[in-house]
């Protein structure tokens, strides 16, 4: 049994367990999950399904990065698995209402306004084009944007979970910013 399992597995006195692991770790792969999946409901969902996952592969755990740096990669993968599923049944709906000339079936699979919890009042409107933005990013550049700007995560960290090189992650980032700033540029232009 390697250490990080006999970790997490144990139950001795003193020791950890997988449910300390858990309230350790949860508010980082939810806040995680809320920033790339940009909805609460799923975000809860999608933070069950990961310590889930990370509970029945712990016996594939390599070791070759820490565990926080496994937890963030399964919870990326995950959301952008999510975020796909999303995409295609809103290609379904859209074929749908191209067959049933109904409009509203579509906008049931828009995302409303997201608004980050942590954000303060005076900076939710920004807030909102900031995710509709980031949201419009390829999954990439997305993944590293979260990783780095919203959990502050070093660029090696990010490189680990994205199992990328340290330049490939400064390039992801550099693009990333562009992409936005284009994205963000008609809003700060009219505020």
């Amino acid at each position: 049994m390697t250490k990080a399992k006999a970790h997490i597995h144990s139950s001795q006195e003193g020791s950890s367990t997988f449910q300390d692991y858990f309230y350790t770790h949860k508010d980082r792969v939810f806040n995680t999950a809320l920033s790339l999946l940009q909805n609460w409901e799923e975000a809860e969902e999608l933070t069950q399904d990961v310590f889930v996952a990370a509970y029945e592969a712990i016996g594939s755990f390599r070791g070759q990065s820490s565990m926080h740096t496994w937890l963030y990669r399964i919870t990326v993968n995950k959301a952008l698995d999510r975020i796909k599923a999303r995409k295609a049944q809103k290609r379904f709906g859209i074929t749908l209402s191209l067959w049933r000339q109904t409009e509203q079936e579509e906008k049931n699979l828009d995302l409303p306004d997201f608004i980050h919890p942590g954000v303060l009042l005076e900076r939710q409107e920004s807030s909102v084009a900031l995710f509709k933005a980031i949201a419009k990013l390829p999954e990439n550049q997305q993944s590293a944007f979260v990783l780095a700007k919203i959990e502050q995560l070093s660029y090696a960290e990010i490189a680990q979970v994205l199992e990328i090189s340290t330049p490939a992650v400064e390039s992801l980032l550099v693009r990333a910013r562009q992409k936005l700033r284009e994205l963000l540029k008609n809003f700060y232009e009219n505020d």
